[in-house]
């Protein structure tokens, strides 16, 4: 997968850490291919993460802050989509651990890669109720929401994600976000194998007959990127240049080559 985006011209990829589980291996393949990665506990991991999860990503980014292979904590934030998160307890649990990360991400003056589901409004709470005086600086990953919440990630120094999703036609708000929002704010990205774009994608009614759902890898990341330098009327060339400078203003690891 890695050699393919490779092939396709995507020279250096973010390797984001689900829990404690993958933080050896993300730093092992971030180092092995040349790319960045990042530390961090992702909501949909938090139902049985433990407080000590905490203290050992502490403790883990404290041992390897001087990594030029690390870029940032992540992937973080908090998901009000998936059924399980949503009760109270589990909301309450996932604010904690979104807290928690911030203030590790803070003391060492590392950007964060921000998971956004349906929770925009709480991750923009605790980022101005925790803003260090340095500000922000990171990715709101597969960004999805509105116009005003756009600009809140904006001000606070965020970048915004765009993926898969932006090449639906039926996606009218979604590409509208990426046809307007400032270029300068704009990151192109796959989340793969999730979120594959329209020509990947196989229906709930074909995977019921058998289909499989198609794969994303970051090998797609320059036809994504197609989509969006046409919804801004942009020649290609240009939005790769832009949306480049913006990943490594976002994440300056990926400018260091090392």
């Amino acid at each position: 997968m890695r050699a393919a985006a490779r092939g396709a011209g995507v020279n250096r990829c973010v390797i984001p850490a689900v829990e404690a589980a993958n933080w050896g291996a993300v730093r092992t393949l971030a180092q092995r291919w040349g790319d960045v990665y990042c530390l961090g506990i992702h909501p949909l991991y938090v139902p049985h993460a433990q407080e000590a999860d905490l203290l050992a990503l502490r403790a883990e980014v404290a041992a390897h802050r001087a990594d030029p292979h690390l870029a940032a904590v992540g992937e973080i934030g908090l998901d009000f989509f998936v059924p399980v998160l949503c009760t109270p307890a589990m909301r309450n649990k996932q604010e904690h651990f979104y807290q928690a990360q911030l203030r590790i991400a803070a003391d060492f003056e590392l950007p964060v890669v921000l998971h956004v589901r349906r929770s925009a409004d709480r991750l923009l709470k605790h980022l101005r109720a925790m803003q260090p005086a340095r500000g922000w600086s990171g990715i709101a990953h597969a960004f999805n929401g509105s116009l005003q919440q756009a600009q809140a990630f904006i001000d606070l120094g965020f970048k915004l994600g765009f993926g898969g999703a932006v090449t639906f036609d039926r996606a009218l708000q979604l590409r509208r976000l990426a046809q307007t929002l400032p270029m300068e704010s704009v990151v192109l990205e796959t989340d793969a194998p999730d979120i594959p774009p329209h020509w990947l994608y196989t229906t709930a009614q074909n995977r019921e007959l058998g289909a499989k759902q198609g794969i994303n890898t970051p090998s797609q990341i320059p036809r994504i990127a197609q989509v969006v330098a046409q919804l801004r009327g942009i020649p290609l060339a240009e939005l790769q240049m832009h949306t480049w400078r913006n990943a490594c203003d976002a994440l300056p690891a990926l400018a260091v080559r090392p």
